[in-house]
């Protein structure tokens, strides 16, 4: 209709041009004029009108200006208009100029601001009025409804004339019931279950939770999207010829929702026949094969053809040919139902990298980013290298993006290497609390600066306050020092805790050093001196001590080193969804100091990523101490339980312990628990971890804990503490926040309680 109007309205202007004054093709202008225009200035007309005062007129010409100030958008209506007197002839462009928007009402609205409706409408306050923009601002209105699952709203509109020149637009919402979507329906599937099918697609049905997770709600862009995620999933499971039709959306008849509908002609399935390669190889065939992961006589999947033409790509851009294009040419036999398959290799030629670009670091030093590259200007290009380069910078944890792309450089065999990172807030302060009977309340905070002065220094300092805890400490670590790859750092420290049997004061320093064997093994020291005092034991402590049966010293010092090996292969070290982490360490205290003792801890973790965007680990811990010539001092032992090793008991409480019996002053014998902590120590935890909103970084947890503190290594094995449970963890704005239950499965009578525990951190997770 809009398109007729226009037609409409041209075709009286043409008429009035030709119709308003009579036109002969010959006649001199002696004057040009334009009216009718109050906004818009006559030059700016003048600039596309072709003809001029002193030429001779020819109406094709005129028609033609007329067309060019119409084209302009400014005018409603445009004449030509001719004069003839004595002085000569006159022509007059009379122009009128389309209206001015004033004001835009929107009334009905509740669901939506004002203002995120504004932003959607083409239509804005004082910009020239059209219908053209008016029928697309309704449509983007109701598109905005419609993404919010109000799928039935309504817009009205009306134009009301305040003047000559100035309108004002009314918009009037009915925004009707929020409407999800019922059922998702699908005909014509046989290979897959709609359940099988409901799982590959963003859009669902809506449940219970809707109003938190937004299921349900139906997105244009999204459900077209999950025609090709469906796609996707046969052209993986061999049927290259599926056709999804396009999805029908429909109002249910008594409006409680909404039914979407995907109709599906599944076609043949099709396995691999033969595997093949040709064109400039730079190995042999043999080689190749081992590389792909599409084994002739399985079943077809896309997915897995396009990973192995990935990975052909990277072996030539890993050797410098950057431009490599490997082809996987297929011939379909219908009869046989196989594909077989021919990579057809060009290497081009090797490339260099030219010059390397730094952008977007207003904080960090260039040299902190560079030194993180796999490259230097002059190297051969290589895809890995840079695969690892951006692995690099993410694992700094000082951006929330690190992008790096290749342009052409100076020659046709150089590239410039674009780093672009967008920096995030490295300085954090975190907090952590927990409550139980045997602690009380604990709180602790830090503040830390993982990319002090820009130059990838951490800085360090932290305080643990409460009821019975007090810890300080001040600590500097150079990852880089001197520019050479050496990690050189430096904490001072000191501790005051109660535990249950005594409290325990610490004051010392260390200082550290590492260095990376690879790209995933590294090595680490510790030289550490401590001095310590043991206070306010409990009765039972000081009974076993007066019997014999414990021994333990009231002060001491301990002087030791720590050396460790770790190999890290996981994909992003501060939260990993995929490879392991190992760590062997081993600390020798003898070196001066009163404490002798060698301690042996490797810890070991396997990261694998599961169903619904979710990852499944694996952690081990195993520790052992042995005494040095004298007894391990029991503030040194191992001591389990808690948020970071076994969740639903007490914090270290599970250990060995024995019930001791002491004579109170009124002549009454009481009993209690003296936790004598253990020389072995072994740890399992088992989590999955699923998104709840992705978005928010916040996710869902379960997991299985189980371990315990042996008295000796031969006791490892023979009995083990074991909880289960569930929480949430979230990337809040001031650190990874904890809050986690745990409830035992075995609870020793006496010890711990039956029920559970609730405990939570803001801060790093173990």
């Amino acid at each position: 209709m809009l398109r007729i109007a226009n037609r409409l309205l041209f075709l009286m202007t043409m008429i009035a041009v030709f119709c308003g004054s009579a036109f002969a093709d010959g006649e001199k202008i002696s004057q040009l004029q334009i009216k009718g225009n109050r906004r818009i200035e006559s030059a700016a007309i003048q600039k596309v009108i072709k003809v001029k005062e002193g030429d001779t007129l020819f109406a094709d010409k005129v028609d033609s200006d007329v067309r060019a100030i119409y084209k302009l958008g400014y005018f409603e209506d445009v004449k030509a208009i001719l004069d003839k007197s004595d002085a000569g002839a006159t022509l007059t462009y009379q122009v009128t100029e389309k209206p001015v928007v004033r004001e835009v009402k929107i009334e009905g609205n509740k669901e939506l601001s004002i203002d995120k409706i504004k932003e959607a409408l083409e239509i804005k306050q004082n910009t020239i009025f059209t219908p053209k923009d008016l029928t697309k601002s309704i449509k983007k209105v109701k598109k905005l409804y419609a993404d919010e699952g109000y799928y039935l709203a309504e817009i009205d509109s009306s134009v009301e004339k305040r003047s000559a020149t100035e309108i004002r637009i009314m918009l009037k919402i009915n925004e009707g019931k929020k409407v999800l979507i019922k059922t998702i329906r699908f005909e014509g599937n046989k290979a897959f279950s709609a359940r099988r099918l409901k799982k590959a697609m963003e859009t669902s049905e809506r449940w219970m939770f809707s109003w938190l997770t937004g299921a349900g709600t139906y997105k244009e862009e999204v459900l077209k999207n999950d025609v090709n995620l469906i796609s996707d999933l046969y052209f993986n499971e061999g049927y290259i010829n599926v056709k999804i039709g396009e999805p029908a959306v429909r109002v249910l008849e008594d409006k409680s929702g909404l039914e979407v509908l995907i109709g599906i002609t599944e076609g043949d399935q099709y396995k691999v026949g033969t595997l093949g390669f040709k064109g400039e190889m730079l190995d042999s065939q043999e080689t190749f094969s081992k590389m792909l992961k599409i084994k002739s006589g399985e079943v077809f999947n896309r997915s897995t053809l396009r990973t192995d033409v990935f990975t052909l790509t990277d072996f030539y851009a890993d050797k410098g040919y950057a431009f490599a294009n490997i082809t996987p040419l297929t011939k379909v036999n219908p009869e046989a139902k196989i594909i077989d398959i021919t990579f057809d290799m060009e290497k081009g030629e090797k490339v260099y990298i030219d010059r390397i670009n730094i952008s977007g670091n207003t904080k960090t030093r260039d040299k902190v980013i560079r030194r993180e590259l796999k490259f230097a200007e002059g190297d051969l290009y290589g895809s890995t290298p840079l695969k690892r380069s951006k692995q690099n910078l993410m694992n700094l944890g000082f951006f929330e993006e690190a992008n790096l792309v290749t342009a052409k450089g100076s020659a046709d065999n150089k590239l410039d290497l674009n780093v672009d990172v967008k920096e995030k807030a490295t300085g954090t302060f975190s907090i952590g609390a927990g409550y139980s009977s045997l602690d009380g309340i604990i709180g602790q905070g830090s503040v830390q600066e993982a990319n002090f002065l820009g130059l990838g220094l951490k800085a360090t300092l932290s305080a643990s306050l409460g009821a019975k805890t007090q810890t300080y400490n001040v600590g500097l670590t150079d990852p880089y020092f001197l520019d050479t790859r050496w990690t050189v750092g430096a904490d001072i420290y000191r501790t005051e805790r109660d535990y249950t049997d005594f409290s325990r004061r610490v004051t010392g320093g260390d200082i550290k050093g590492g260095y990376p064997l690879s790209d995933t093994l590294s090595t680490f020291w510790i030289y550490k001196y401590e001095q310590k005092e043991i206070f306010d034991e409990s009765v039972s402590l000081l009974e076993s001590i007066k019997n014999g049966t414990v021994t333990s010293e009231t002060t001491g010092t301990t002087s030791s080193i720590t050396a460790s090996l770790t190999s890290n292969t996981t994909d992003y070290r501060l939260d990993p969804s995929r490879g392991m982490m190992n760590t062997l360490s081993a600390e020798f205290a003898g070196l001066g100091g009163t404490n002798r003792f060698a301690r042996y801890i490797t810890e070991n973790a396997l990261y694998l990523p599961a169903g619904w965007g979710g990852v499944f680990s694996l952690r081990g811990t195993f520790g052992y101490i042995q005494s040095v010539g004298k007894e391990v001092p029991i503030d040194e032992k191992f001591y389990l339980g808690g948020i970071n090793t076994l969740r639903g008991y007490s914090s270290r409480t599970v250990s060995p312990y024995k019930l001791v019996s002491t004579t109170n002053s009124d002549g009454t014998i009481s009993s209690d628990n003296l936790y004598l902590g253990g020389d072995t120590e072994l740890i399992f935890n088992a989590e999955y971890q699923f998104p709840l909103l992705k978005d928010a970084g916040l996710k869902g947890v379960i997991f299985f804990d189980a371990g315990n503190s042996y008295g000796s290594i031969g006791d490892i094995f023979t009995r083990f503490q074991t909880s289960y449970g569930a929480g949430i963890r979230w990337f809040s704005p001031i650190g990874p926040l904890r809050l986690e239950y745990g409830i035992p499965v075995n609870p020793r009578t006496g010890v711990d309680s039956a029920g559970g525990k609730l405990e939570f951190s803001i801060g790093s997770f173990f």
